[in-house]
């Protein structure tokens, strides 16, 4: 994962891989490398989510 990808960029790449999923003339080969980098992709959104989750809670106590 680049130092600075960004949620969004992260969900933009997330849906053209997706989409590339839905061709089913896709290799086996190609495929399981997209599936690896959407898993990157999900754990990163999901840490980022949780993150601003965290920071917005401790805004809200102060």
């Amino acid at each position: 994962m680049k130092n600075e990808e960004t949620y969004d960029s992260a969900m933009t790449e997330l849906t053209t891989i997706i989409r590339d999923l839905e061709d089913e003339s896709i290799s086996v080969d190609v495929l399981a490398g997209k599936v690896k980098r959407a898993n990157e992709l999900i754990r990163f959104c999901r840490e980022r989510l949780l993150k601003t989750e965290e920071e917005v809670q401790e805004l809200l106590r102060n």
